[in-house]
């Protein structure tokens, strides 16, 4: 019975999601002046607020990015935060434009649930934490077998869990929870010997646990989680535009365009430059897409390019200090790539 229940409830969200996909979502944005963004509910970095009540964070700034490429003002964006539960039904329904929270590209996601995702904005992978203090000499997550594990629900992260434990030949008691704030509280309180998520997640975690020092992060990666934003299926236009969002963040970082320096850049004598920039005599890429010809500089103005936006809230620039990685340019031994704008 509970099958059935789940596929006819599947079933009715698809059908939802593709009525809501059916408008022009880019028309619908005009239309109410603003972009409407789901983000987690707080996860430092990516989305969380700051104590003015300001969502910071890779997620929150993308989205600030799609609003600066539509309506040339990063200002124009309303955050919706959604736990793990929540996120996909939003987006479905229509209740969000754009699903950027922290989460996982997978085949499922991006086929069943009706969702595109528009790229990897962060390539990230599933950890352990636990307390040194408590738990003193683990270095591996090898050592965690018996161990209570804190794993937020409706997420990745708990298959992954599962089958690591499994193929290792480990016992261990889950300890879920829906929201991740309900998991972050019941790991500081000792509720649980370990904690798994995103490894990008442990280092945000840590910064707000009561004593951050006494808390590790092992070595050990245990799945792929490449993360980024999605949008409804239905609506090819939509998609083109968030996607090429993105790629001009990583096209701007590559050719050495910056919030500094962008306006001095348009005077460049660089074809390449002046065509991403909208000031070549032939360009129509914006227009093509459903935006003016100045929409990178729009971008980049608002938010900045990729590199940017990386390490102002999860690199050298933040509390985070999360090494590049494979989050770096293909330029220098990293994964992060951009199609040709042209």
């Amino acid at each position: 019975m509970k099958t059935i229940i789940k596929a006819a409830l599947g079933t009715a969200l698809l059908a939802l999601g593709a009525s809501a996909a059916s408008a022009d979502t880019l028309s619908d944005v005009k239309a109410k002046g603003f972009l409407q963004c789901g983000v987690n509910t707080g996860l430092a970095g990516f989305s969380a607020p700051d104590d003015k009540g300001e969502w910071t964070g890779i997620d929150a700034d993308f989205c600030r990015a799609v609003a600066a490429a539509v309506f040339g003002d990063a200002t124009k964006v309303r955050f919706s935060p959604l736990s793990a539960k929540e996120r996909f039904t939003a987006l479905q329904s229509g209740e969000v434009d754009i699903l950027s929270r922290n989460t996982t590209w997978t085949v499922n996601r991006d086929t069943a649930l009706g969702l595109n995702f528009v790229g990897v904005t962060y390539y990230d992978g599933q950890g352990f934490m636990l307390n040194s203090k408590k738990i003193p000499g683990v270095n591996s997550a090898l050592q965690l077998s018996g161990a209570s594990v804190c794993v937020q629900s409706g997420t990745t992260t708990e298959l992954n869990l599962a089958d690591y434990f499994k193929a290792n030949k480990m016992e261990y008691n889950p300890v879920v929870f829906e929201k991740v704030e309900e998991a972050n509280a019941a790991y500081d309180a000792g509720r649980c010997d370990v904690y798994t998520t995103d490894q990008s997640g442990l280092y945000g975690t840590r910064l707000t646990l009561s004593n951050p020092d006494d808390h590790i992060v092992l070595p050990e990666i245990i799945s792929k989680e490449p993360l980024g934003p999605a949008v409804r299926q239905g609506d090819d236009k939509w998609y083109h535009i968030v996607k090429w969002v993105y790629f001009a963040q990583l096209t701007a970082e590559e050719l050495g365009i910056t919030q500094a320096n962008v306006e001095e850049m348009k005077n460049s004598e660089n074809p390449e430059i002046r065509r991403v920039l909208g000031t070549e005599a032939d360009t129509k890429i914006g227009t093509d897409l459903g935006l003016t010809n100045d929409w990178v500089v729009n971008i980049v103005k608002g938010v900045g390019n990729y590199g940017e936006m990386f390490e102002r809230n999860v690199g050298s620039g933040s509390a985070l200090k999360i090494a590049r990685g494979l989050n770096g340019l293909w330029t220098k031994g990293g994964l992060q790539y951009a199609p040709p704008i042209r």
